[in-house]
């Protein structure tokens, strides 16, 4: 299995100083893959980027720790936001 995803270093003041946060391609995978995924990266937070439910969104993004999924929170949805401007984990548009 083949998933594109980046790696993103919140909240620090240079290379490998902040909280990271590890930025999947979430479509096509299902929750418990989601979190096996999540337990297999071993961050504090892992996030998947999925498309918008809504036409006032750009995208969904949903957030797991080791155990669990999580509703929000900060430095996961920054590093996400930023993985989706910038890098290979972009929204696909129809």
């Amino acid at each position: 299995m083949s998933i594109t995803f980046q790696l993103v270093d919140v909240f620090g003041s240079g290379p490998f100083t902040g909280n990271p946060v590890a930025v999947y391609d979430g479509q096509g995978l299902d929750t418990e893959t989601m979190q096996q995924i999540a337990r297999w990266m071993n961050l504090s937070e892992t996030t998947f980027l999925l498309p918008p439910t809504t036409d006032e969104a750009d995208y969904r993004v949903r957030i797991f720790t080791l155990e669990r999924e999580l509703p929000f929170a900060g430095h996961p949805t920054l590093g996400t936001c930023h993985a989706w401007r910038s890098g290979p984990v972009r929204r696909r548009t129809a």
